[in-house]
């Protein structure tokens, strides 16, 4: 792997860096403790999105075709870090740039393109992801949300929980139970979330307004042309689905310049020349730095066609373990940052609560990593 940035990167970068200087209020930080999913942060996003879009910067990487301008995945990757290296100002439209457009791209019908992608290219749509229920959390084959063919329609009933951005969500990308089989008895529908018999109720939550939600799923009648891919087809989509979200959320990004801030802060006031605080923000950089290149491991492979795997968790295991480490230290020297004496501090933290949760919790993430990357046996020998 090259570690060095070409000239045409750096100026992409650099250019990046400039648009957020110009577009990003200079009370973002005290803003962005809005949470990702709250009204206000929601409305900002679309008009941030939308000049991102009219900048040619919302969705560079994808094909010239399809709104973007084809660039490779480094210039995703540059994206994803200055984005989330300022606090997310896209809000919930990161999911759409990451893996909702891509896996529309690979499995929509034409109909699901037409209909979804010029709201995502134009930077005005939201989504939420309609993936745990109450008892399957991060083991979706176990999700029992039930869609039942009747005429032209599926009849959906169930209920989903931690439903990040439902509350203001346009469409959900609804998981549901097809068939008897755990994982090829789930299908994917594509479920407008003004449809009568949805009922979505906030869960209040430290890590922001309107980030979690419950979903109710009452007789919701949605029609069978909602359905993307084939009937059971679902564990292959969001098998590429996740790889893509875990890939495309460099949250180390976001956790070095935390650790960065507080280094600075600590610094100002003398108290960073204690040994024992200076080897542990060692400690976590490295940590920061271990997930970053990880990441870029699995961003070089992209680059060179590969198709990615289980190897994703690895990365994201890493970034989890740099996230969490980077909270620690914060609340271990710097408490009042929790407490709105630093909301660039307080907004990290918040962030990095679900760290170890979104896109599947740590703990499937490591049983992912030893039985599809170390192949470890289930049972002792």
């Amino acid at each position: 792997m090259n570690f060095d940035w070409t000239e045409e990167e750096q100026a992409f970068r650099q250019h990046l860096r400039e648009f957020i200087t110009r577009n990003v209020p200079q009370d973002w930080e005290r803003f962005a403790e809005h949470g990702p999913g709250s009204a206000a942060l929601t409305e900002f996003a679309r008009e941030f999105c939308g000049k991102l879009a009219q900048d040619d910067l919302l969705t560079p990487h994808w094909p010239v075709e399809i709104g973007g301008l084809g660039l490779d995945p480094w210039h995703q990757t540059i994206l994803a870090e200055e984005m989330w290296t300022t606090g997310e100002p896209r809000g919930g439209q990161y999911m759409n740039v990451n893996w909702i457009g891509p896996t529309l791209m690979k499995f929509g019908s034409e109909e699901h393109k037409a209909r979804y992608l010029p709201g995502i290219t134009s930077g005005q749509s939201l989504w939420c992801q309609g993936f745990s229920e109450p008892g399957s959390g991060s083991d979706l084959a176990s999700l029992r949300t039930k869609a039942e063919p009747v005429g032209e329609v599926y009849r959906v009933n169930g209920q989903k929980v931690w439903t990040s951005y439902a509350g203001l969500a346009e469409t959900c990308f609804l998981l549901c139970r097809t068939g008897e089989d755990r994982k090829r008895g789930i299908s994917i529908l594509l479920v407008p979330m003004d449809t009568p018999g949805i009922t979505v109720r906030d869960i209040p939550s430290i890590i922001g307004r309107g980030d979690i939600h419950e979903v109710f799923f009452d007789d919701v009648e949605v029609p069978l042309s909602a359905r993307l891919g084939e009937e059971g087809q679902a564990w292959d989509i969001i098998a590429y689905s996740l790889t893509n979200e875990r890939l495309g959320i460099p949250r180390y990004a976001l956790a070095r310049a935390a650790l960065e801030r507080s280094v600075s802060i600590l610094s100002e006031r003398g108290d960073f020349a204690d040994d024992a605080v200076r080897i542990e923000a060692a400690s976590v950089a490295s940590l920061c730095e271990a997930a970053r290149l990880a990441s870029y491991a699995l961003v070089d492979r992209r680059a060179k066609g590969e198709t990615l795997g289980a190897e994703a968790s690895s990365a994201r295991f890493a970034t989890v373990m740099a996230e969490r480490r980077v909270a620690e230290f914060v609340t271990e020297h710097l408490p009042e940052a929790l407490a709105d004496a630093h909301p660039y501090l307080k907004m990290h933290h918040q962030r990095g609560i679900v760290a170890g949760i979104a896109a599947g919790a740590a703990e499937i993430q490591l049983n992912i990593i030893a039985s599809d990357v170390l192949q470890l046996p289930r049972e002792p020998r």
